[in-house]
């Protein structure tokens, strides 16, 4: 059973953020992340149970989560941003 999971990357200055993770293949388009009036942006996206990595794409550059739970490493050895869903 999917839960809503709210992601936030506070990127005033960007001009478009992107999540990306093992939820969507890693596709850098699939979910455009929305404006919001301080600056930051931000989305939620349904996510079943267990852990997921992730990553902002900031202006086309990754970038990880601070307000992470934790950090992996992908399949190629690249840092990525960790959430567990319960």
């Amino acid at each position: 059973m999917a839960k809503p999971v709210n992601f936030v990357c506070v990127a005033p200055a960007a001009k478009q953020v992107f999540i990306t993770g093992d939820f969507n293949d890693w596709e850098t388009s699939a979910h455009p992340m929305k404006r919001q009036p301080d600056g930051a942006w931000q989305i939620s996206l349904p996510l079943n149970h267990g852990p997921h990595h992730y990553r902002f794409s900031v202006d086309g550059k990754p970038v990880l989560d601070p307000k992470a739970q934790g950090v992996a490493r992908d399949h190629q050895g690249e840092k990525v941003s960790l959430v567990a869903v319960s």
